[in-house]
């Protein structure tokens, strides 16, 4: 069996592996894309008595159903049983109105998915498209911004943090960005502003340019705000789209990464961020939920 073959022994063995401790920890049966239909459909995310997220505030970047539109994407993220998300600009344009984006905010709601954050939002080095960022935010009335500022912005950034009460998140973008490749050049770059400017780690950016995830989430947990979730294939993947999968099914230390989140009681959102399948992002966020479900039954108290 060589590494061209549709599932390998790796693979195999991993799973083997996982179904064997989930059953033992939690009695959990994990599925994924070939998961019966009827638990595709509205689920609760609870039994009596506890939860299997562990107290994380675990939801959905609306990026994985950027080709989806609105009412698919609050359809989907109710399949998966999660309560949280980050609303992405395809679903509410960065140039609506006040109305339009309370509007949207509202639709979630009544789904029973709470808005805990926007973006990625791309800004410039002037007012108007950061201050744009932040009424969109203040609208929507999510408390935390996820953002892509221009590196000499952070000073305007630092002045709308303030007269908004926003906080400001942001996000690494690997090894091809030219400035925030991973967390540690985000905090130099904040860590003389006001805190509510933090950081939104994506964990697979972060493990491509170097740094390792677990270690990041413990050592800037005073402005974590906000993650993104994820597994890669490869370390040394040059294309971040290519190099996304379903959780459990990457080379990422999941139990590693989730356990840090337990350690530092994170308070921010854990945005599963599926990239792989735009098209029809729902069954590998379904696998994802579920291997991410199990390996919390195993991790922490």
């Amino acid at each position: 069996m060589n590494a061209s073959t549709p599932r390998s022994r790796r693979d195999i063995v991993k799973a083997a592996i996982f179904a064997t401790s989930a059953f033992s920890c939690a009695g959990l049966s994990v599925f994924g894309a070939d998961a019966p239909k009827e638990l595709l459909g509205p689920v609760s995310t609870s039994t009596p008595g506890k939860d299997p997220l562990k107290g994380l505030k675990v939801g959905v970047a609306s990026y994985s159903f950027r080709k989806l539109p609105l009412e698919q994407t609050i359809a989907g993220i109710r399949r998966v049983g999660l309560q949280y998300v980050s609303i992405k600009d395809f679903h509410l344009p960065m140039k609506s109105t006040a109305d339009e984006r309370k509007k949207v905010a509202q639709q979630f709601k009544d789904a029973g998915i709470t808005p805990i954050s926007c973006g990625v939002i791309t800004t410039g080095n002037d007012e108007p498209s950061v201050r744009q960022a932040f009424e969109y935010a203040r609208d929507i009335g999510v408390p935390t911004i996820v953002g892509n500022p221009h590196p000499d912005s952070l000073a305007i950034v630092d002045k709308f943090v303030k007269q908004f009460d926003i906080r400001y998140a942001i996000h690494n973008h690997g090894p091809e960005s030219p400035h925030f490749k991973s967390p540690s050049d985000v905090w130099p770059a904040v860590e003389k502003f006001d805190p509510r400017i933090g950081l939104c780690i994506d964990v697979g950016h972060t493990a491509r340019a170097g740094t390792d995830p677990a270690g990041a989430i413990r050592k800037y947990k005073d402005r974590l705000y906000d993650v993104h979730f994820k597994d890669i294939a490869a370390l040394d993947a040059k294309n971040a789209g290519i190099a996304e999968v379903e959780v459990g099914r990457g080379v990422l230390d999941i139990k590693g990464m989730l356990a840090a989140l337990l350690e530092i009681k994170y308070a921010g959102h854990v945005g599963f961020e599926h990239e792989k399948t735009a098209e029809n992002p729902l069954p590998g966020l379904a696998e994802s939920v579920g291997y991410t479900k199990g390996v919390l039954a195993c991790v922490g108290g």
